[in-house]
């Protein structure tokens, strides 16, 4: 690739130019760069679309899906003509459309342990498009194994998560996120639903953080996750740090990955995970509140729920799948003891707080819920649907 920009390059490219911290030395740097995007969906829509605007010379488009109707709603870079076609060659062609000068490569499988390295070591990057822990895993081990940055996405029903994992030798993935969340705190959006056009807020984000990356510019999201309430539209950012106890990866493993999908961990010194948090009986709950005991009180239902009944002294609703973005609003200098309906959420959710770094020692499960607490406790609160 040429290591200069033709004229109409320079007309394309003319406010990028402009720009002192870009300049011609910079679109040529777009320009000789290559970036893989795991991912034609939501996030990958206008991560790539960004991506082609903005020079990049070689972009890399991984994925195994098919358009669909139901894709069109957020995944902004396919179009009715392209359902039934294979999303890498409706992307593709896309992009062919906006930007001629750049190169594409599409890869029509998922991206797996087996081909991971091979892949990932053609490009200076990767931007993660994708809905599921198992292929993030994998990106962010493959990553560390050949030390390149990724730019991670995640988005769910109105809230969306962006950072830089791996940067310079800044953390990754698994410092954030030892562990995937149970299920049932992550859906996908095909089981929770999600507002169009919040894969466009995220994707946008996710595509500036890789310019900034290339270019060498501004203060990249590394150690930093930032979180997005598209309905309140409240932008947080949260600190990390890298795990010092946290061995390097050297060795991309579907039994490593498997262990951090499944939170089933065995094998090279890492025994399966002690939890040390307490199931606590309505009935000891009220007795320990009642003699002076100020623990945060978190209710884990939907809001339909909360609209039937509530326990007194409810410190704080998050629904079970907003946990994981909404994990700085439960403090870690407090006991915090978790309830749902019968105690099945309320125990994931206590599992997953402690995974996530809170002290298993302040944390507490009530057993049986709201249930029990109407069994044992107080018989005017309502019970309501199955166990």
């Amino acid at each position: 690739m040429s290591a200069k920009l033709s004229d109409a390059e320079r007309d394309r490219y003319m406010r990028h130019l402009m720009l002192p911290q870009v300049g011609e030395k910079g679109q040529i740097r777009l320009k000789e760069s290559s970036i893989l995007v795991v991912g034609t969906g939501g996030l990958g829509s206008p991560v790539l679309l960004y991506l082609a605007s903005a020079g990049i010379g070689r972009i890399g488009i991984i994925d195994d899906d098919i358009v669909d109707i139901s894709n069109l709603q957020r995944q902004i870079i396919h179009s009715s003509i392209s359902i039934g076609d294979s999303k890498v060659d409706s992307a593709s062609n896309r992009l062919k459309e906006l930007n001629p000068e750049i190169i594409i490569e599409t890869y029509d499988y998922r991206l797996n342990v087996d081909n991971a390295l091979e892949i990932i070591s053609k490009f200076d990057l990767v931007v993660d498009g994708t809905d599921n822990f198992e292929t993030r895993y994998i990106i962010n081990d493959a990553c560390e194994i050949l030390n390149k940055t990724w730019v991670f996405g995640s988005i769910h029903r109105f809230d969306g998560q962006v950072s830089v994992f791996n940067h310079r030798g800044g953390p990754n993935y698994r410092d954030l996120f030892p562990q995937a969340p149970p299920p049932e705190l992550a859906p996908n959006c095909a089981e929770a639903g999600v507002l169009g056009v919040l894969p466009g807020l995220v994707g946008s984000i996710q595509a500036n953080e890789a310019l900034k990356i290339i270019l060498d510019i501004g203060e990249p999201l590394s150690g930093k996750l930032l979180t997005i309430d598209a309905l309140s539209m409240q932008i947080r950012s949260l600190s990390y740090i890298k795990d010092p106890k946290r061995q390097k990866i050297t060795e991309l493993s579907e039994e490593a990955i498997s262990c951090a999908v499944t939170g089933n961990q065995d094998g090279d010194g890492s025994a399966n995970f002690e939890f040390r948090y307490e199931d606590i009986l309505p009935t000891e709950f009220k007795s320990r509140t009642s003699a002076g005991w100020k623990p945060f009180f978190l209710d884990v239902r939907t809001e339909i729920e909360e609209r039937i009944v509530s326990l007194p002294n409810t410190s704080l609703r998050i629904s079970i799948e907003q946990i994981p973005s909404n994990i700085e609003l439960i403090p870690r200098d407090r006991d915090i003891v978790v309830y749902c309906k019968s105690g099945k959420r309320s125990i994931s959710v206590v599992q997953f707080l402690e995974k996530s770094g809170l002290k298993g020692d302040n944390l507490y499960n009530l057993v049986g819920g709201i249930h029990l607490w109407s069994d044992t406790v107080d018989s005017s609160v309502i019970k309501y649907g199955s166990a």
